[in-house]
C-alpha cells in the first residue's frame, strides 16, 4: 500500500516529538507532526519553535513545508507508513503513574490506522504496556506491526544526540524489529532488546540518575547541617582522584522524566523500591531543607527573596516539575515578598526583570544555574545549592 508520508508523530509538536521529526526530515524522510495543541501546530507551521532547543530553529525553517508539515487533523494517521507515539506519561496529584496514557492514545488513533503500518511506541511506558497495545491491535483485526523504541535524549540537546547516541529498539516479532531497525538506523546505531527489557531499560536509566543525584543532595544536606562547605569537600576529593570524578554537584533534581520514571519503577515492583523512594524524599525535600536552614540565619518574614532560574535545569525554558516553583510556594508563607526571574521562561507572566530582583531582593537563591548569572556581582547574601558561585 502506498502512503503519502513516511512518518507521522503523535505529539509531534512537543519537546520530544518535534526534534525527532526534524531529525528524520533532515535525513530525507517525509514527516507529518500530529498534535492536538492548535497553538503549537500554528507556531511550528509558521517556521517558529514553540520552545528552546539547540539548533532547532535553523532545522525547522529549512524543513517546514518541504519534508515536514504539522497538523491537528487526526485523519493524517492513516496517510503515513509509520506512526510514532511520543506523548507524555505524567503522574497524578498523588504521584501515581498514569499506566494507560499510551494504550488510551492507541485506542483513539486505531480507527484511523490501516493495514501495513508500523506503530512505534516512543513514550516512556509502564512495563507491560507494549504487550497491552499488542492485544489492542490483535482485537482490532488490523495487520499492524508494533515496536517499542524508548526516547533517550537530553532535552535541549536532542538534535545532536539523536544522530550520535544508539537507539534501543524492540518489537513484538521479527518483522516489527526489522522495520524499527531500518527506521532508527537512518539516524544512528541500534541496540536490540525484547519489549520488556526495553521498557525496563528506560526506567532503570532514569531511576539510576535520580538516585545518583539524591546521594549528592544527601551529602550536601549532611555537610550543611554541620556548617561545612560541601563544595570545598567535593572539590578536594575530586582533585586528581579518578574514583571520585563522577560524584555530582548538589541541586534541584526535577523535570518531566527522572521523578516520574522512578515512581513508575516503584509502582511496577509493588511499591517496593526503597532506594528510589528514599531518593524521592531527599530530592523533593531539598527546597524545604533550604528554607528551614535559611530561617536559622535570616529573618525571612521581613525580607524580599529573589529566585534566579525557574526552569527545571540550566539553559532550558521548561518549567515542568521544577523545584524552583516548589521553593516559591514554601517561601510564600515564610517571606515578605518573592521576586522570580528566568531569561528563557516565557510561560510564567509573574516573572520580573533581572534588574528588579538584583535591586530589591534582600536575599537571593539560585534556582536554576543559567550561565547568564555567572558574572553577577551580588550585593546581598546568595543561597547557592549548585555550587555555581564557588566555581566561578
Amino acid at each position: 500500500m502506498m502512503f503519502d508520508y513516511d512518518i507521522i508523530i503523535v505529539g509531534g509538536c512537543g519537546r520530544i516529538g518535534l526534534p525527532l521529526g526534524l531529525a528524520f526530515a533532515d535525513k530525507g524522510l517525509s514527516v507529518c507532526l500530529y498534535d492536538v495543541d492548535e497553538k503549537a501546530v500554528e507556531t511550528v507551521s509558521s517556521g517558529s519553535m514553540p520552545f528552546k532547543e539547540e539548533d532547532a530553529d535553523e532545522f525547522l525553517k529549512r524543513l517546514i513545508d518541504n519534508r515536514l508539515i504539522a497538523t491537528t487533523n487526526i485523519e493524517y494517521i492513516g496517510r503515513s507508513e509509520i506512526v510514532l507515539i511520543v506523548i507524555g506519561t505524567p503522574v497524578d496529584e498523588l504521584n501515581n503513574p498514569d499506566m494507560v496514557a499510551v494504550p488510551s492514545t492507541v485506542e483513539e488513533i486505531l480507527p484511523y490506522m490501516k493495514d501495513g503500518q508500523l506503530l512505534v511506541l516512543r513514550s516512556t511506558i509502564f512495563p507491560g504496556s507494549t504487550r497491552l497495545v499488542q492485544n489492542l491491535l490483535v482485537e482490532s483485526a488490523k495487520k499492524i506491526d508494533l515496536a517499542f523504541c524508548p526516547e533517550r535524549i537530553a532535552e535541549g540537546k536532542a538534535l545532536s544526540e539523536l544522530t550520535t547516541l544508539p537507539h534501543i529498539i524492540s518489537g513484538v516479532d521479527a518483522c516489527s524489529i526489522q522495520r524499527a531497525k531500518n527506521l532508527f538506523e537512518t539516524l544512528a546505531t541500534t541496540i536490540e532488546l525484547t519489549p520488556e527489557e526495553a521498557e525496563l531499560a528506560k526506567l532503570f536509566t532514569n531511576s539510576w540518575r535520580y538516585i545518583r543525584f539524591a546521594i549528592a543532595n544527601q551529602l550536601f544536606i549532611i555537610a550543611t547541617k554541620y556548617s561545612i562547605d560541601y563544595y570545598r569537600v567535593l572539590n578536594a576529593i575530586r582533585e586528581d582522584y579518578p574514583r571520585a570524578q563522577d560524584i555530582p554537584t548538589a541541586g534541584f533534581v526535577a523535570g518531566p522524566c527522572l521523578l516520574k520514571d522512578t515512581l513508575q519503577l516503584a509502582a511496577y515492583n509493588n511499591n517496593d523500591f526503597p532506594l528510589g523512594q528514599a531518593a524521592v524524599s531527599i530530592n523533593e525535600g531539598l527546597p524545604l531543607f533550604l528554607v528551614s536552614t535559611m530561617l536559622e540565619s535570616f529573618d525571612l518574614h521581613n525580607m524580599v527573596i529573589g529566585i534566579l532560574g525557574m526552569a527545571f535545569k540550566s539553559e532550558s525554558d521548561d518549567i515542568r516539575y521544577s523545584l524552583s516553583y516548589k521553593l516559591k510556594k514554601i517561601l510564600r508563607f515564610k517571606s515578605k515578598e518573592i521576586l522570580c526571574h528566568d531569561p528563557y521562561v516565557t510561560s510564567d507572566k509573574s516573572l520580573v526583570e533581572l534588574s528588579e530582583v538584583l535591586e530589591r531582593a534582600d536575599l537571593i537563591i539560585i534556582g536554576s544555574p543559567h550561565s547568564v548569572y555567572d558574572d553577577i556581582s551580588f550585593h546581598q547574601p546568595v543561597i547557592d545549592v549548585w555550587g555555581k558561585l564557588q566555581t566561578n
